[in-house]
C-alpha cells in the first residue's frame, strides 16, 4: 500500500470553547513531516491508538480532549504529517462538527511530501464490545454506519458512502453532534457541552428533532464522522478502507484503530 503523504501549506488556526469544558481554547496547526502530533504545553503525543487515555464522550489524547472531529478532517481531506498546537486541554467545539476544521484545512493549501510503503491489510478486522459493532477490511472508501436507538425515535438510521473520501467535505464533515433531549440534564449535571448551542449540535427529542437538522440522517452521519477520525489513529488513508459500524462509539473505534494498526504494521505505537 501506497501512502501519499501530505502537510499544510502555512498555519491553520482556530478558536472558540471547548466542547464539553467550555474553556476558551485556540488550537494552531503547523506544517509537518513526522506524522500527526498533538502539542499542550510541554507534552507531545503521537496521534496514535496507544496515546489515547480517554473515550468517554470524546476521544482523548494525552490530556487533550475531543480530538475526532479535527483527526476525521485530516482524514478527510488525506493529510497525514502536522503538528497541532492547543491553547487549553480541549480542541474548540468548531460548530460540533469538523466542517470548519475542513474549510481552514483547505484555506491553508496543500503540500506533497514523499510517498510511504506499508504492509496491505490482508486480514479482516473486527471488534464487538456488546451491541457495538466495527468491521475493516482493505477496500475503496466504502464506508456504512447504522445507528439504532431500538423502540426511541428515530430508530434506526443508516448511512452509506463509496468512494471516499470524495464525498466527505460536503456529506460528511458538517453533520453535528448531537443528544437526546432526555440526557440534556444530566449532561449539564457533568459539566458537559458547555460549549455548544442550538446551531451547533442537534437536539433528538421523543417525536423529532428540537432544532432543524442539517441532513435527515444528521445522527448516522456524525456517528459516521466521529469513526472516521478514531480510525485514522491507525495513520491508514480512509480511502483503502471498507468499514462498517454499528452502535459503535468512540471506545469500540480506538479498540478498532488499534487493532488496525497491528495489522499493518505490528505495532500499536
Amino acid at each position: 500500500m501506497i501512502i501519499h503523504r501530505r502537510t499544510v501549506a502555512r498555519a491553520a488556526v482556530w478558536e472558540g470553547l471547548g466542547l464539553h469544558s467550555g474553556v476558551p481554547t485556540r488550537v494552531t496547526l503547523q506544517p509537518g513531516e513526522d506524522g500527526i502530533w498533538f502539542r499542550h504545553g510541554q507534552s507531545r503525543w503521537r496521534a496514535c491508538p496507544a496515546e489515547v487515555t480517554d473515550t468517554q464522550r470524546s476521544t482523548k489524547l494525552g490530556d487533550v480532549s475531543t480530538i475526532e472531529h479535527l483527526m476525521s478532517a485530516l482524514g478527510g481531506l488525506e493529510i497525514t504529517d502536522v503538528d497541532i498546537e492547543v491553547s487549553a486541554p480541549e480542541l474548540p467545539a468548531a460548530g460540533g462538527s469538523a466542517a470548519e476544521y475542513v474549510e481552514g484545512l483547505i484555506a491553508a493549501g496543500f503540500v506533497s511530501l514523499p510517498d510511504r510503503e506499508v504492509k496491505d491489510l490482508f486480514a479482516r478486522v473486527f471488534v464487538q464490545d456488546g451491541d457495538a459493532k466495527i468491521a475493516i477490511a482493505a477496500g475503496h472508501g466504502h464506508w456504512g454506519y447504522r445507528y439504532d436507538l431500538g423502540d426511541r425515535w428515530p430508530g434506526i438510521q443508516e448511512v452509506e458512502f463509496r468512494g471516499l473520501p470524495d464525498a466527505y467535505a460536503k456529506e460528511i464533515a458538517p453533520a453535528r453532534t448531537f443528544g437526546l433531549i432526555e440526557e440534556l440534564p444530566h449532561l449539564e449535571r457533568l459539566g458537559l457541552a458547555r460549549g455548544l448551542d442550538e446551531k451547533s449540535a442537534l437536539v433528538l427529542g421523543a417525536e423529532g428533532y428540537e432544532n432543524a437538522p442539517l441532513f435527515p440522517d444528521e445522527p448516522a452521519r456524525h456517528k459516521l464522522l466521529d469513526a472516521i477520525g478514531d480510525l485514522y489513529l491507525a495513520g491508514v488513508p480512509i480511502r483503502y478502507l471498507d468499514v462498517v459500524g454499528e452502535r459503535s462509539g468512540h471506545r469500540t473505534n480506538v479498540q478498532a484503530a488499534a487493532k488496525l494498526k497491528m495489522a499493518i504494521d505490528g505495532t500499536t505505537i
